[in-house]
């Protein structure tokens, strides 16, 4: 007895892999050369993200006019929404390449440009890389670290309540994307302001067992220059962050210990 085979139409065929998807990339050689756009045209797959789209320039790094030009220089490393490098606008907006799928983008509009450009608010290295130490820098000045010497034995860790651990658990999910920053309203050279990740970080080790020794450094910190008074409570930084993190209640909270700790240090002067 034969086995049915099915066979996809030739001109269904035809139609999908002669389809093309256009995206516009912002280029820029170095830091101080002048940006540029290039059009490029890459056959359509289904279930691509912008993550393989730019692989697929890297093979034949042609633009649209036929010129030959350099692979696009972006930054990537897990692929799976967790290291946080990745982060570019993408139509505009922030957001992760390697979760932004191409037909989620195209939508109802096939035939629609997809635009990518670099974060606007820090240093362009190459193309759709930038320069984040910016994220790291506020990271240190708040001590977002458990203070632990390693040359010893210090023994078992100090017990943790479910309830505790289940309140710093989406704050250890952070991914360093920045994505926080780039949207925030506040986040410019003019403020200086560390920005929602930092605050949720210094909340996070706050309300660590053994990190809470710097818990008075860490607010004292946030309380100077740059520091959660900054914060003008857009919310857009809850609203893009792709982790979905409690930036606004961080906040919050981060807002009242450091009140409560500029008062404590008024007192004890």
């Amino acid at each position: 007895m034969g086995t049915a085979t099915l066979e996809v139409p030739v001109t269904q065929k035809t139609a999908t892999s002669a389809r093309r998807i256009k995206v516009e990339i912002r280029r820029q050689a170095s830091p101080d050369a002048k940006a540029t756009t290039e059009t490029f045209e890459i056959p359509y797959r289904p279930n691509m993200n912008i993550t393989s789209l730019l692989g697929e320039i890297a093979l034949n790094p042609v633009d649209v006019s036929g010129r030959e030009t350099t692979p696009v220089t972006y930054d990537s490393n897990c692929l799976e929404e967790i290291c946080g490098s990745c982060a570019m606008l993408i139509d505009g907006k922030a957001m992760m390449a390697c979760s932004a799928l191409v037909d989620r983008l195209l939508g109802d509009k096939p035939d629609k440009t997809i635009t990518l450009a670099p974060l606007s608010k820090f240093p362009v290295v190459r193309d759709l890389a930038v320069d984040r130490s910016v994220l790291f820098e506020n990271l240190k000045a708040v001590k977002a670290w458990v203070p632990i010497d390693g040359s010893y034995d210090l023994g078992a860790g100090p017990r943790q309540q479910p309830q505790i651990q289940e309140q710093r658990y989406p704050l250890s999910n952070c991914i360093s994307c920045t994505i926080c920053m780039e949207v925030c309203p506040q986040f410019n050279d003019a403020t200086g302001f560390v920005g929602a990740a930092t605050i949720a970080q210094a909340k996070l080790f706050n309300m660590d067992p053994a990190g809470s020794v710097l818990k008075e450094e860490r607010l004292r910190a946030l309380a100077g220059d740059g520091g959660i008074q900054e914060c003008g409570f857009a919310q857009n930084c809850v609203q893009a962050c792709p982790k979905q993190l409690p930036l606004t209640e961080a906040i919050s909270d981060m807002g009242r210990d450091v009140f409560v700790q500029q008062v404590k240090d008024f007192f004890t002067r």
